[in-house]
């Protein structure tokens, strides 16, 4: 059985930061891409970051420069540091594994997290 526990959100001010974490248990870690995705109210789940299985490092542009996504192979565990958090940034953060052949497609998906709220206030 596949399990994603993500950690780590909460409420904070802008220009502070953040770190998440999502352990996963169930499946070779280390041969899967990961990738978090943030869903705000009324809105769909967007593409935040991902880490190939070989390395490989992608974000979405309006992150670039403030989040890092890295991965732990002997922890299972995926995280991405959040700085300069802006109001922009509130959303239920998810972790994903990457299943498909997309790698910024939320369908390509299938396993995810439960969610971690972060909250950024101006």
């Amino acid at each position: 059985q596949v399990r994603l526990v993500e950690s780590g959100g909460g409420s904070v001010q802008a220009g502070d930061s953040l770190r998440l974490s999502c352990a996963v248990t169930g499946l070779t870690f280390s041969a899967y891409s990961m990738a978090w995705f943030r869903q705000a109210p009324e809105k769909e789940r967007e593409f935040v970051a991902r880490t190939g299985a070989n390395g490989n490092i992608m974000y979405e542009e309006s992150v670039k420069g403030r989040f890092t996504i890295s991965r732990d192979n002997a922890k299972n565990t995926v995280y991405l540091q959040m700085n300069s958090l802006k109001p922009g940034d509130t959303a239920v953060y998810y972790c994903g594994v990457n299943t498909g052949t997309q790698a910024t497609d939320a369908r390509s998906y299938y396993y995810w997290g439960q969610g971690t709220q972060v909250t950024v206030s101006s």
